[in-house]
């Protein structure tokens, strides 16, 4: 069931229905053609993927996971979703041909067999418990044939779940007519524009794998909750346009948040070793404090949730990372209200 956060009445989980997954290609210092894997200097060099969960309906983007292409990347942006979806699969996921999505979905969506009590039998017992994968979940892939460098046909495969759930699924949806992922690659090329350090031909690049994770993740979430988009917008009862953020158009806010707002709001507390005392912080904030060199939380949960406190004063700590971003990156997270 949704809960109701303490500080206003947002529901949560988000209304998700369908998820796209991808992946967006990035690099840290050099490319992984250049990279020496004799070399530990470039353990962190090379190729860096955002794995990404968009929610297409909403323009919301569920979960990112930076880091290597990877099988463990996909297990964690798709336990992230299911985490943040109440462990509700969503009606359709979709994503490209990429081999790890059809297992991980299987495997993080089917709830293991609870094996019947009796006497134990002879022989060894089974190392991971049987799993029975439910009629509701759906996945489809799409798959795109190209000739001399053009997208001719793009085959589209359903895996998980029958052809009458997926058409089912995508009769309801409001966005998605067919099989496809165009609107989380849509998302991609927001993010480049939003985050200068994943610019294609660009001297910007990261140069440091902790700060280009933290840029992701911060670009990505603060998305959801301070970026108004055109598309979500909706008339008021006096015909004036309103404007909406993801989150606004998910039921997770009531207004569109400024940078400094969702930079404060409370989310994790932690000891940071460097501080020398317990903090009520923001996961944005531990993640970018993370990428200056201040040891912090791992990235659990960038949507406000419902056993979060109250709202506190801003402390020396907020201040200080707000005016740092600010005056690091004012290009990047200048917010267009």
């Amino acid at each position: 069931m949704p809960a109701m956060l303490m500080t206003s009445s947002w529901l949560f989980p988000p209304r998700t229905r369908e998820v796209q997954f991808d992946e967006m290609w990035a690099f840290v210092a050099k490319k992984q053609k250049h990279c020496d894997p004799a070399n530990p200097d470039d353990d962190h060099r090379g190729d860096w993927w955002d794995h990404v969960a968009y929610d297409p309906e909403h323009k919301l983007v569920l979960a990112v996971v930076p880091g290597a292409r990877v099988t463990e990347s996909v297990v964690e942006v798709v336990s992230e979703v299911k985490d943040r979806l109440d462990e509700r699969p969503p009606a359709l996921m979709t994503s490209d041909e990429y081999a790890p999505y059809e297992t991980v979905i299987e495997e993080v969506f089917s709830p293991p067999v609870v094996a019947p009590q009796g006497p134990a039998r002879p022989g060894r017992r089974p190392v991971r418990p049987e799993r029975c994968l439910g009629p509701e979940v759906t996945s489809a892939t799409i798959r795109k044939e190209r000739k001399n460098n053009r997208v001719v046909a793009v085959p589209r495969t359903v895996v998980l779940g029958g052809q009458q759930a997926v058409d089912a699924a995508l009769k309801a949806s409001v966005r998605s007519r067919t099989i496809n992922t165009s609107f989380v690659e849509r998302q991609h090329g927001t993010a480049r524009c939003q985050n200068a350090r994943q610019s294609r031909r660009s001297y910007r690049f990261s140069k440091d794998w902790e700060v280009h994770e933290s840029m992701s993740y911060f670009t990505r979430y603060r998305y959801n909750f301070c970026w108004p988009v055109r598309t979500l917008r909706v008339r008021d009862a006096e015909g004036r346009w309103q404007e909406r953020t993801p989150a606004m158009s998910a039921g997770l806010a009531d207004h569109v948040w400024s940078l400094e707002e969702w930079l404060n709001f409370p989310a994790v507390q932690r000891r940071f070793p460097r501080l020398g005392k317990k903090s009520i912080i923001s996961t944005s904030e531990a993640s970018v404090l993370r990428g200056f060199g201040c040891p912090g939380p791992p990235i659990v949960d960038y949507f406000p949730g419902p056993d979060r406190p109250d709202r506190p004063p801003i402390n020396t700590l907020r201040s200080m990372t707000v005016r740092m971003l600010l005056a690091r990156f004012p290009r990047c997270f200048k917010s267009p209200t």
